[in-house]
């Protein structure tokens, strides 16, 4: 771990293996310093590179790659240990070894086997972006194309060259270099988005001693919880590591905490639902609906969901939004009710995990370990159902969401029972939100301290003036404004904490009178979540940026009174305009776009021919036989004429035919005025289009900086529709017509 805080030289690089050729790039991952290797029929640099390849060992330098672990530091440490068998070969027989191995790594991935080399087995240190982001997880997997897109990457650009076929000029060598040095620029990119989780992990293994450089959060949850219940229990990592309780069946009566009970009907037959129900695996799930106020709430593996319908509910004089949260909800049930895996002493891992959660409270919130811990905080619950890890336990994942669910239930239902005024706005998971007379507030948080004191879990409180609500998973919420204030601990002044707010927070709404600092702050979530994005935080690349203009403009709208019209005319930002499609499979993306074409029979034409043709349709010949005017034109003599072909061409009736273009399988877009019909098309015939109606795309995969925005030929009725769109599902309004709409 030392080793990458005290040297200076460490690199970020990437292979391109192809069966006549092998590329590596490296670029020093603070400097412009780049190493490039080449091995190719008429170019061997093989033994620069294994040189360069021993240097970083005996300098203990580090490689940093983007899934580098699975492929690229197997390709290192095979010809690191077989460097003398290889360097004697000619250019072809090594490049062929280079590859037949390349391929037999990526076969051996495929069959779902581990790696050649283990991390441990490396010589050369790495960090590999991909799995430390958690990229290869089912529910975040992103190729290094994608996080281009997401993180706004100028060229985001595919393998011009197929790895099968021989690259047999020096032109198609250049593009592969070229492409490979465009990914180790991305690659090192994404390393400085990174900085602050490579510091953190850095802090972590020097600590523990465990290499967490290239660990996901899950896994630095994994591997700390490992570490201490092994110190707690006394017990071997690798014996706790192969404990599991597995369950043929479980009954979710058994499961539902005693203080559990309901007084309306409603809420009692969602109670008997859970009694009666015995499930065999939770990756099947269950669900159950119930409408308690108008407000329909839905039951299932995943949590508590509800909503009223979409609106805009503003809290009007004498009235307020009430937010309430359950502090660490799953973690503090799981300790507060002495919920544990079967296979582990009760005891020890309640106290263990409540270790965490109160030494948690003791660190500073700028404290990396302090985001740790809540890391291992959230992640159990999660690894309580993981059938690859030691906390497997799948009635403990139940025993956590069915009460879970059950508790929030009755909080909801004391609530309204014992404020018939309350109007129930949502519930999620950990909270809900309700909006109550002011007059109520102290009832509403009475009744919130008696169900504390009940469940033994504590709530934090917040006020919101406005929730604008599409459905559950898609709102704007706005607080009530409040005051800045100093902050000693930080040596801040309330000035400096708001001007530092500013920066961190461009969602919120700030003002100031001269003395005082006020701030509004504003969550946006689903749909409407656009923050992250656009500070391009590392943590969101997987998601979809896809037009990040329409929920700026909407948030605009319901924050500021920004019409959007004004929005678009203020953002001259072109990657906000766009959106990203990828296809997989046997999906790919190819244009479409209508050309005029000569029909068939004019096309074998002699040149003789074609003069005849022209003499028969309104042409005569001016200074040469190659020079043709209009007989009707005017001032003939001071005409220059056209030659034969550009006549013919002319004056040829022309046919409308479509033009299909392949295009690569990540691709940028924004819809133009002027532009193609990006189809999505599969091998078996079906296809859709990926904007659907008349509009037509621009793909834009390399993005030109010194363009100016107002010749992208933006179509910005599709962007003001499609704001209105949503604004209509709010607030039940009519679109307005955009035909003459000119923003410059």
């Amino acid at each position: 771990m030392s080793n990458m805080a005290n040297q200076q030289t460490h690199w970020v690089m990437d292979y391109e293996t192809i069966c006549n050729c092998f590329v590596a790039v490296f670029t020093h991952y603070k400097e412009d310093t780049r190493r490039v290797f080449v091995v190719h029929e008429n170019r061997n640099d093989f033994p620069q590179y294994v040189q360069f390849l021993k240097d970083c060992v005996s300098n203990k330098e580090w490689h940093i790659s983007y899934n580098g672990l699975a492929f690229d530091a197997q390709i290192t440490q095979w010809v690191l240990q077989n460097q003398q068998k290889l360097l004697p070969l000619s250019s072809p027989n090594l490049v062929k070894e280079i590859y037949q191995f390349a391929q037999d790594v990526i076969s051996r991935t495929d069959r779902g086997e581990f790696s050649l080399y283990a991390p441990y087995q490396l010589q050369i240190k790495q960090i590999d972006l991909f799995k430390m982001n958690h990229w290869d997880n089912r529910a975040k997997m992103s190729s290094l194309k994608w996080i281009q897109y997401s993180m706004d990457w100028e060229n985001i650009e595919e393998m011009p060259h197929p790895h099968n076929q021989p690259v047999l000029s020096q032109d198609t060598l250049e593009k592969v270099i070229t492409y490979c040095i465009n990914d180790v620029e991305s690659t090192k990119e994404i390393l400085n988005f990174s900085k602050d989780q490579i510091k953190l992990r850095q802090t972590l293994t020097k600590e523990y001693g465990i290499d967490l450089y290239s660990a996901s959060e899950p896994r630095i949850s994994k591997e700390l919880f490992l570490h201490f219940l092994s110190e707690k229990l006394g017990w071997n990592k690798i014996e706790i590591k192969q404990l599991r309780t597995t369950r043929s069946y479980i009954i979710l009566a058994e499961c539902i905490l005693p203080y559990v009970k309901f007084k309306t009907p409603e809420f009692n037959n969602v109670l008997d639902f859970f009694r009666t129900k015995v499930i065999t695996s939770t990756k099947d799930g269950f669900k159950h609906s119930v409408t308690y106020r108008g407000v329909q709430t839905d039951y299932g593996l995943g949590g508590i969901h509800g909503a009223i319908s979409s609106g805009i509910y503003e809290a009007k004089p004498g009235w307020t939004i009430m937010t309430s949260d359950v502090i660490s909800f799953y973690p503090n049930l799981a300790i507060r009710n002495g919920f544990a895996p079967e296979h582990l002493p009760k005891k020890e891992f309640g106290e263990l995990y409540e270790w965490f959660f109160d030494e948690r409270k003791k660190i500073p919130k700028s404290d990396p370990k302090n985001y740790v811990f809540k890391i291992i905080l959230n992640s159990t619950y999660g690894l309580t159902g993981d059938e690859n890890s030691f906390l497997y336990d799948p009635k403990m994942t139940m025993q956590i969401t069915v009460n879970g669910q059950l508790l929030l239930s009755m909080l909801y239902e004391m609530i309204y029972e014992e404020i018939p005024e309350a109007i129930p706005l949502m519930q999620n998971t950990d909270g809900l939100e309700t909006m109550i007379p002011t007059a109520y507030v102290q009832k509403y948080m009475d009744i919130c301290a008696r169900w504390e004191q009940l469940t033994n879990l504590s709530l934090e409180h917040d006020q919101y003036t406005k929730m604008v609500i599409r459905d559950v998973n898609n709102y704007i919420a706005v607080t009530a404004e409040k005051k800045a204030k100093d902050d000693p601990k930080e040596g801040l002044t309330a000035e400096q904490v708001w001007n530092k707010m500013k920066k961190s927070s461009p969602s919120y709404k700030f003002r100031t009178d001269g003395t005082d600092f006020f701030y509004t702050a504003v969550k946006c979530k689903g749909a409407f979540e656009w923050e992250d994005l656009h500070k391009k935080k590392v943590a969101v690349f997987h998601k979809n940026k896809s037009f990040l203009i329409i929920p700026k403009a909407i948030h605009a709208y319901f924050v500021y009174g920004t019409k959007p019209e004004e929005f678009l005319a203020q953002n001259t930002n072109i990657l906000d305009y766009c959106a990203g499609v990828k296809s997989k499979g046997g999906w790919y993306f190819e244009t479409r776009q209508l050309v005029d074409d000569v029909p068939e029979k004019y096309k074998n034409m002699s040149i003789e021919e074609k003069r005849q043709y022209l003499l028969a349709n309104g042409w005569e010949q001016s200074w040469s036989d190659d020079n043709w005017v209009r007989h009707d034109a005017v001032s003939k003599e001071a005409n220059t004429g056209l030659d034969t072909e550009r006549a013919f061409n002319i004056t040829v009736k022309k046919l409308s035919v479509v033009q299909k273009t392949k295009l690569q399988k990540i691709i940028r877009y924004f819809v133009s005025n002027q532009g193609n019909k990006i189809i999505k098309c599969h091998s078996d015939g079906r296809e859709i289009q990926v904007e659907s109606g008349p509009w037509l795309q621009t793909v834009i995969n390399r993005i030109d900086k010194n363009k100016p925005f107002q010749d992208y030929d933006l179509n910005l009725k599709y962007y003001l529709e499609e704001i209105y769109k949503q604004i209509d599902q709010m607030e039940k309004i009519k679109p307005k017509s955009f035909t003459q709409l000119s923003l410059f």
